[in-house]
């Protein structure tokens, strides 16, 4: 299977009080642990300190090790979906939201091994959000992608499938497009794939960034 690499781009999604260089301290911060509490419960407060653990920077850690550590974080939390967990047909949880709520979809899987590989100084050049055709299910997916170099058949990070494997080796996975913080790609076949505009285009992530910059934290419908 051949993925498509999207160019690089500036991430610009946090207020000053979230970027990225800053997220450990901000978690560990009264107030969002007040937050935290309050819409989510005291434990947490447990989880959040688990994710603050895995945010401190390890000297000499490789990009392999920090994508292996990250993908066994998230994938230990627990799969609901959008309509039990938030009561909406397609809700993307911000990081803070998913980590709160214990769980969530394969979006929020995604969305925050996308952030926190970068919040452990992956280049943001090498990471991509892709959405795909779970061909076993039947559905629709989403995953993150991983490339060790710009011509690098990418490293798929997954929900479904916790190996961390070469795109080339997921053949139950069919991509339809693929975007970053400022541009999607549409998928034309397994080879090629044509420009569509800002990521802005899709709502979803759109909310999801409003809400991360404005460190909203939404509550679910329902304890996991």
């Amino acid at each position: 299977m051949k993925w498509l690499l999207i160019p690089t781009c500036t991430l610009a999604l946090l207020c000053a009080s979230v970027q990225a260089s800053r997220l450990s301290e901000y978690i560990a911060s009264p107030e969002l642990r007040a937050k935290l509490q309050e819409v989510y419960g005291g434990r947490a407060i447990q989880r959040a300190e688990a994710f603050s653990r895995l945010l401190t920077p390890r000297a000499g850690t490789t990009d392999q090790q920090k994508i292996e550590l990250v993908n066994n974080y998230f994938n230990n939390l627990t799969y609901s979906d959008d309509p039990r967990l938030w009561g909406d047909e397609d809700y993307w949880a911000n990081p803070l939201e998913f980590i709160g709520a214990r769980g969530g979809d394969c979006e929020d899987y995604s969305i925050s091994k996308y952030y926190t590989l970068m919040e452990l100084g992956v280049e943001e050049k090498k990471l991509r959000l892709a959405y795909v055709k779970a061909v076993k299910y039947n559905q629709f997916h989403m995953v993150t992608l991983y490339f060790p170099t710009p011509k690098s058949d990418p490293l798929v990070l997954d929900n479904i499938n916790s190996r961390i494997l070469p795109g080339s080796q997921r053949t139950d996975l069919i991509p339809v497009y693929s975007f970053d913080a400022k541009s999607i790609w549409i998928m034309k076949s397994r080879r090629e794939g044509t420009l569509a505009g800002s990521a802005d285009r899709l709502a979803q992530w759109t909310s999801m960034k409003t809400r991360f910059s404005s460190e909203q934290l939404r509550s679910p419908r329902r304890q996991l």
